[in-house]
């Protein structure tokens, strides 16, 4: 837990502790991640079978979408690879056309066509080998002819492309995706009013009985938490950092998200976090906020329709939209200094 992005924070007096069959919350692994299933208003049974329905459906979509084991996307890549066409299911189609159009409305900084250049840099696989960061000429050969999503082609029920340098890789929205169908598949069952929590990036729907779940947004420079904010309604708080993945060679610290632009670890920003209703968006949409950096970011998030946006530079520094100032309440010792944007 201590590479969570966003924390839930469920602290209750005891004398406002509910009843045992009030609030039900359960742990497991799935997405390669801890999973955290919070539920309030459910009998135990039924609680029960919420928690084995949301388990399956991660399941399901971590076996279906995995960028280096065996799964549908390998099978996808390594058609698109030797030049032949891909017939692909309904969702398969619809979640793949979600990416394009997430991309798209990013400027292409929220790329999962650059599957290759993860790979390079070691980040598809379960444990990176101790290696150091990849040659400049090899990432200036992948620069050169490097794909975007609109290299995708969708025509009918096919998939194809002419550049066989496209892997797509979709850790930078699976996430979302996924929580995204484990709340639907919970409201299939009944249940308004609950957490879906993976790794640290959720969607929460209705109340945590008379009051709103309340979630801790993670500092980035500890396992703490810099600041908190309470659900409305039916809200996803998604977080990109620099601190969920790295390697350190020479000293020097690299992390995951890569920035098509440059094919070097994004700089300039060291966490984005993104509220909006839609998880799959708001996972997109930090992962092209932290790439795109403090100069470049408030165009990125109009253009993908966010407007609760807070970004930190590597200087602890906080730039906030103002909706989500009018949200934040920080939990730190000493307030961090923050700069308020146009809406």
């Amino acid at each position: 837990m201590a590479l969570v992005a966003v924390l839930p924070l469920l602290t209750l007096s005891c004398s406002e502790t509910p009843p045992p069959q009030q609030h039900h919350k359960t742990q497991f692994m799935a997405l390669g991640t801890l999973v955290t299933v919070s539920l309030w208003g459910v009998d135990e049974d039924d609680a029960a079978e919420a928690v084995r329905t949301v388990e399956d459906e991660l399941n399901r979509i971590h076996k279906t979408w995995h960028a280096w084991q065996p799964s549908t996307l390998t099978e996808i890549n390594a058609a698109l690879a030797a030049g032949k066409t891909y017939s692909a299911d309904p969702p398969t189609l619809a979640l793949l056309r979600k990416a394009q159009d997430l991309a798209h409305r990013s400027g292409q900084l929220f790329d999962p066509a650059i599957g290759k250049l993860v790979a390079l840099w070691g980040f598809q696989s379960d444990d990176r080998p101790d290696a150091p960061p990849p040659a400049r000429a090899d990432i200036e050969r992948l620069l050169a002819n490097l794909p975007d999503m609109n290299d995708l082609v969708i025509s009918g029920d096919s998939l194809s492309s002419t550049n066989r340098d496209l892997k797509l890789d979709l850790g930078g929205f699976a996430k979302g995706y996924a929580v995204d169908q484990a709340i639907e598949r919970l409201r299939a069952l009944g249940i308004d009013n609950a957490i879906v929590n993976a790794g640290g990036d959720l969607r929460a729907i209705g109340a945590h009985g008379e009051r709103p779940w309340r979630i801790g947004i993670r500092d980035p420079q500890s396992a703490g938490v810099i600041a908190t904010v309470d659900t409305q309604g039916d809200e996803s708080v998604f977080t990109s950092g620099n601190y969920e993945r790295f390697f350190t060679w020479d000293g020097v610290r690299y992390h995951h998200i890569i920035d098509p632009r440059t094919g070097y670890p994004a700089t300039g920003t060291v966490s984005a976090t993104v509220i909006h209703r839609d998880a799959s968006t708001a996972d997109a949409a930090a992962t092209a906020l932290l790439i795109a950096g403090p100069g470049k970011w408030r165009r990125v998030a109009r253009d993908m329709g966010v407007t609760q946006v807070m970004l930190i530079d590597e200087d602890m520094h906080v730039t906030m939209t103002p909706e989500m100032e009018q949200r934040v309440y920080f939990r730190t010792e000493t307030p961090p200094q923050v700069t308020v944007s146009e809406p």
